[in-house]
């Protein structure tokens, strides 16, 4: 997985402090501020170095056996409903569907 040591803090604070980074809009300041609320004092700069060095490994460890088939229908459709009504052809309401799919 990913080597952590010679860190200071625990496993489990870099990776959610690094999640959060990336999952949801938050300024490395704020995510400083939520860390202080949860009794866990960081300094920003370290979440900024953080994220800067495990985004790498994090990506490769997320999408490790989630490999997106290619060439495979099932994806994008697009249906046609065509009628000819009164001599001219009237294109119906193209739709997208997606087909259900799982990511991590």
């Amino acid at each position: 997985m990913i080597d952590l040591k010679g860190h200071r803090f625990e496993k489990a604070i870099i990776l959610i402090c690094a999640r959060w980074c990336l999952a949801y809009p938050l300024s490395y300041r704020n995510l400083e501020e939520m860390m202080a609320e949860r009794g866990v004092v960081v300094d920003h700069s370290n979440i900024y170095r953080w994220v800067r060095k495990f985004t790498p490994q994090l990506e490769a460890a997320f999408r490790k056996n989630k490999k997106r088939p290619v060439g495979k229908s099932g994806g994008w459709t697009k249906p046609i409903s065509r009628s000819r009504a009164s001599g001219s052809i009237s294109t119906g309401l193209w739709i997208a569907m997606v087909k259900p799919s799982t990511f991590c």
